[in-house]
């Protein structure tokens, strides 16, 4: 099984953005986390982070050939992106948008997510958590739905 994990735009800046909202592990600090549980679950994670939509829908696009799900924090992009929302129904991959702050206890423009409703799941408010608890949640789906069919 293999998961495409996509950090959206400023989460190359964690550790160091805003400590109190985001935490202080760094982005590659989670990246390893990410990977030691993908390893005991027994999936494969492709990971990219851009600040660039451009960029994050181009990999969505080629997603479908190669991946089983996706794994998302489109961070800023959550609540603006049209097209990558568009990109993620577009390629029909079961995806979970995750996100280390609760955006819904956020500013009211962090509050509406373009990208929520079409997702199998949000996780959201539990920092590093949010990740390794939505890898689980996207893996325990994708697994119940090749041996329930």
């Amino acid at each position: 099984m293999r998961i495409l994990v996509l950090h959206g735009p400023n989460l190359n800046l964690l550790g160091k953005r805003e400590p109190v909202i985001y935490g202080t592990l760094t982005l590659e600090e989670i990246n390893s986390q990410l990977s030691v549980l993908a390893s005991e679950i027994g999936c494969a994670l492709v990971i990219l982070q851009s600040n660039s939509e451009g960029s994050l829908i181009d990999a969505i696009q080629a997603s479908s050939a190669n991946f089983d799900g996706i794994l998302i924090n489109p961070a800023a992009y959550t609540h603006t992106s049209i097209a990558i929302r568009d990109a993620l129904s577009a390629v029909g991959l079961p995806f979970v948008e995750v996100h280390l702050s609760n955006i819904h206890a956020r500013e009211v423009f962090r509050q509406k997510s373009f990208t929520a409703p079409i997702a199998i799941g949000q996780i959201c408010g539990f920092g590093v958590q949010s990740y390794l608890l939505g890898l689980r949640a996207l893996y325990s789906a994708l697994v119940k739905s090749k041996y329930v069919e």
